[in-house]
């Protein structure tokens, strides 16, 4: 039987009858509200379905509901000491800015006090600050800061992984009892030819090499899925699992809104077989693609990733968090979820049906799956794949850039900045952008020389570039001054973008037009009820020419053209979702011929190359 019809026979709860339906608003749920109804025609699934469903909105409540977040990367945002380095106090600095664009909240990639191999994400103490970054009364203030202005502050959890200088595994290298099995330990193979020692299995580290490290203390292997200086946890060890809890409820009581989680496909391992023995991984044999042994790529993840236990370890966290805030009130806490894995696990990770996972499990399709030579139907196929295999209960969320890959402005073309911003903010459900990509910032040409990233580090100077990093965490340009008003400093970490002088912050905020002006303007309209609320209909009409409406009924009828392509279209809007004779432009692309509020006629309208554009019905 269909899923409507299923839902449709299910009883009721608080004396009102409850219908699970596909609602195309970025939430899927069992609501109902009898003063607010809409009809929803749905997708057939029987014979016996063919009926018209009546469904009710209702609109978001809690804080968290079609957010829309915005990710720092603290060592580049704002550097307030003179040291080249960002910090918190440069992050408390610059909330009010945030806040005036209108972000729900902002999650903060890793803070705590590490060596910074990779950055924050080795960690040595998660109970304690970095101190490039500040103190924990420097933490504190922040928090302080952003709940006066009324911005959400999401710290980055990173689980799978502790730096080897943490005192845990300084414990566990000495066998300690309470830590001896905190981290991946193996006594390896002893090859029969050879008579030499070696790792007990060849799993790659996502940093190349083997993923397994000699300790000559301990005298056995330890597991590291990224560098070497990484060591994973074992959280088939009741011991880890409890001290990671104790580390989220830590920080939930130092009055932080939630978590974006790391690596979660990484957490389990596949377990010893009866032997003691871990398996080898397949080999992936893409002599094309990945030809070097030493690559990542170079095997099938089938025991290192994905295993069945990392989705109960995800809800276990939801659970926590849900009991804090039974326990201490306040505002619901929010997981954010980090998983490059298939389309199927990433739905799990949301919940099963009896169990709560992640309140937002990063969709990563425009990321992984959608670049600049992508056609209309391509974006369109992968937004319909997440709506519509999306559980009941949620939202949708889209993620177009992050700290790990390429800039948005750099992957999809500069003359695109406008037209993605304005697709991640009409879509429904949360968005999600990362600092930087507001302005239409670029990718930085780091050398050699000047790279940092550990994953680039490993490789040569002939293939460095490609994996590395840097690029996209170059220093935030926030006005001419010099290094882009990053710092007082004259050095910084990585290199500032040679256009800082002509891209940054207040000459774009100073702008009767610019990046970030047409971004406000989308935060602003994206609070609407048809946004917020409202439905989505979506077509690809041509290869280059996607248009969608929002609406909710009795709200204003939105409709959004993206031309992805290198030439003018003239279109009849008037065909689609009954729009009128004429619409207004509510915001549109830099090189857009239109500018906001002017009135068009709705069946000439143009769309230039490489411009988005929002319309409303008059």
């Amino acid at each position: 039987m269909g899923a409507v019809c299923t839902a449709i026979q299910m009883a009721t709860q608080n004396g009102q009858i409850s219908i699970e339906a596909t609602l195309s608003t970025g939430i899927k749920g069992a609501v109902s509200s009898p003063a607010r109804t809409k009809s929803i025609k749905m997708r057939p699934q029987s014979a016996a379905c063919l009926f018209v469903a009546f469904v009710g909105f209702v609109g978001a409540t809690e804080w968290w509901e079609s957010g829309n977040y915005y990710q720092i990367y603290p060592r580049s945002f704002r550097d307030s000491d003179g040291d080249g380095i960002g910090d918190l106090n440069g992050v408390t600095e610059k909330l009010q800015y945030l806040k005036d664009i209108g972000f729900t909240g902002t999650w903060l990639s890793p803070i705590f006090k590490s060596p910074m191999v990779d950055f924050g994400y080795d960690i040595s103490d998660f109970y304690q600050i970095q101190p490039e970054y500040g103190t924990m009364e420097d933490f504190e203030r922040m928090i302080a800061k952003a709940k006066e202005v009324g911005i959400k502050i999401i710290l980055d959890f990173v689980p799978n992984h502790s730096s080897t200088e943490n005192e845990w595994f300084t414990k566990s290298v000495d066998s300690d009892p309470a830590y001896k099995d905190f981290y991946i330990w193996h006594d390896g193979k002893i090859n029969n030819e050879t008579g030499e020692r070696e790792p007990p299995s060849n799993w790659n580290s996502e940093f190349r090499y083997s993923a397994w490290e000699w300790n000559e203390v301990r005298q056995q292997y330890y597991l590291h899925q990224f560098a070497i200086q990484q060591a994973d946890l074992n959280y088939r060890n009741p011991a880890v699992v409890n001290e990671m809890k104790n580390v989220i409820r830590f920080w939930l009581g130092k009055g932080v809104s939630g978590f974006r989680i790391d690596a979660v496909p990484y957490l389990f391992e596949v377990d010893l077989d009866r032997y003691n023995q871990y398996p080898d991984e397949p080999l992936t044999n893409d002599s094309v693609n990945c030809p070097d042994p030493d690559d990542h790529c170079y095997t099938q993840h089938i025991y290192t990733q994905d295993m069945p236990e990392t989705i109960d370890m995800v809800y276990q966290w939801r659970e926590l968090v849900d009991e804090f805030h039974v326990e201490h009130g306040g505002d619901q806490r929010l997981l954010m979820t980090e998983a490059y894995t298939s389309f199927e696990n990433i739905m799990t990770y949301y919940g099963n049906g009896i169990r709560n996972g992640s309140h937002i499990p990063f969709n990563f399709d425009f990321l992984t799956s959608i670049n600049n030579a992508s056609k209309a139907g391509d974006y369109v196929d992968h937004i319909k794949k997440w709506m519509d295999a999306m559980p009941a209960g949620v939202y949708a969320n889209w993620v177009l850039g992050n700290h790990d890959n390429k800039r948005v402005a750099s992957r999809f073309g500069v003359q695109r900045t406008d037209l993605i911003n304005i697709l991640l903010q009409t879509l429904p459900g949360h968005a999600v952008t990362y600092n930087g990509e507001e302005l239409g910032m670029t990718d930085v040409w780091i050398s050699w020389e000047d790279t940092v990233d550990p994953n680039a580090c490993n490789s040569d100077p002939d293939n460095y570039y490609d994996r590395s990093r840097d690029p996209e965490r170059s220093p935030y340009q926030w006005d001419a001054s010099s290094k882009a008003g990053f710092t007082s400093a004259d050095h910084t970490w990585l290199p500032v973008a040679d256009d800082y002088k002509t891209n940054n912050a207040l000459q774009q905020l100073r702008a009767p037009r610019s990046h970030l002006q047409i971004f406000k303007k989308l935060v602003r309209v994206r609070k609407e009820p048809s946004f917020r609320q409202g439905e989505l209909n979506i077509q690809a009409i041509d290869d280059d020419v996607l248009i969608y409406s929002r609406q909710k009924e009795g709200s204003d009828l939105y409709v959004i053209v993206l031309n992805l392509g290198s030439t003018s279209k003239t279109l009849d809007l008037t065909k689609y979702y009954g729009l009128g004779s004429q619409a207004e432009v509510i915001t549109t692309s830099l090189s857009s011929q239109y500018i906001d509020g002017d009135v068009i006629k709705s069946s000439e309208f143009v769309a230039n190359p490489y411009v988005g554009t929002v319309l409303v019905a008059v």
